[in-house]
């Protein structure tokens, strides 16, 4: 019996680093092109939090790209555990696919956006265009910055953030809308893929008049490039960029990652968090750490995709689908 009960502690011992090697040691996000600085930050003060919590060493992988590009790359094999998008609809992309679950929106708070922002301004020193608002994109004179709104979500903001002006400065005229877009697009140089070449584009290459990317990467190129003078202009209306995050079931549940995953999305709402994504000028919901940095963010008027066109999927079926108003103002480009 002694010999039966040593044998049976034994299978116990050895079988408990067997068990102990099935948590991950790292995980992988999937998250938008302008990104890596933000996460870069975020993603060693979780795993700080995760080792005291846990007494296990975690870290955090990171892939950035346009998220309609991640969507389709997750579908196709990219092992990630987690997303952090720009974009609902290619979160709900995934959840169509069986990747993410039917219901992510509820799974944490705020419809699964731990922050927001919008698309704003950046221009030259002295702003030499005086380009003030979504109106200057328009003139012959200036020259736009901003990704292909067919690959990157960021640049969909952009351009639904011009239409959404155009409705209101025109009362409703769709067609003069379709017009003004049309001459936006028209003005736009180049068109790279993601936020990040776009920004390359327009700081780098010294191309354009104007980056319109989100207020978060804008002061973030003023700041890392303070000796070429940009400056930030915040337009009069602009629309409001959610970021949803979502754990990628089919890929968590198979690498057993589920608890580590939940945690690491949930750290983006804790004080500590918030505090990092407001301090890279995310704006945030944590109203603590909303009032200790309010002086860095202007007062701007935001209106919703789901107020003037309908929510996310009625948006991407009349602007962005094959055929769609995009496609038709989108002429030879």
């Amino acid at each position: 019996m002694k010999k039966l009960i040593a044998f049976g502690a034994a299978l116990l011992l050895s079988a408990a680093p067997a068990f102990a090697q099935d948590k991950p040691t790292e995980i992988l996000n999937a998250s938008y092109d302008v990104a890596r600085e933000l996460f870069q930050q975020i993603n060693p003060a979780f795993a700080e939090q995760w080792k005291a919590k846990t007494g296990q060493t975690i870290e955090i992988k990171q892939s950035h790209n346009g998220t309609s590009r991640q969507a389709r790359s997750i579908v196709e094999g990219l092992q990630a555990d987690v997303v952090t998008f720009n974009q609902a609809t290619d979160v709900q992309f995934l959840a169509e696919k069986g990747f993410v679950a039917a219901d992510w929106k509820s799974k944490f708070a705020n419809g699964a956006s731990p922050f927001y922002s919008f698309p704003a301004f950046l221009v030259r020193k002295g702003n030499p265009k005086n380009v003030k608002d979504w109106a200057d994109l328009a003139r012959a004179d200036v020259k736009a910055v901003f990704p292909n709104p067919k690959t990157s979500g960021n640049a969909r903001y952009t351009y639904l953030a011009a239409y959404a002006f155009a409705l209101e400065q025109n009362k409703g005229d769709e067609a003069k809308a379709k017009d003004f877009v049309k001459t936006v697009l028209g003005n736009v140089p180049v068109f790279d893929t993601g936020g990040r070449a776009a920004t390359t584009t327009f700081v780098e290459r010294n191309i354009g008049d104007v980056l319109i990317t989100f207020e978060s990467e804008v002061n973030g190129i003023r700041r890392e490039y303070g000796d070429k003078g940009f400056e930030i202009v915040i337009p009069s209306v602009s629309i409001l960029g959610e970021f949803p995050v979502a754990v990628v079931d089919r890929v968590a549940n198979r690498r057993n990652s589920q608890e580590v995953s939940r945690a690491y999305l949930d750290f983006l709402y804790s004080e500590a968090g918030q505090d990092i994504l407001a301090r890279n000028y995310n704006r945030v919901h944590n109203p603590a750490v909303a009032e200790k940095y309010k002086a860095q963010f202007p007062a701007v008027r935001l209106v919703k995709v789901e107020d003037v066109f309908g929510g996310w999927e009625k948006a991407t079926k009349t602007h962005f689908a094959e055929g769609g108003i995009l496609d038709q103002v989108f002429v030879n480009r």
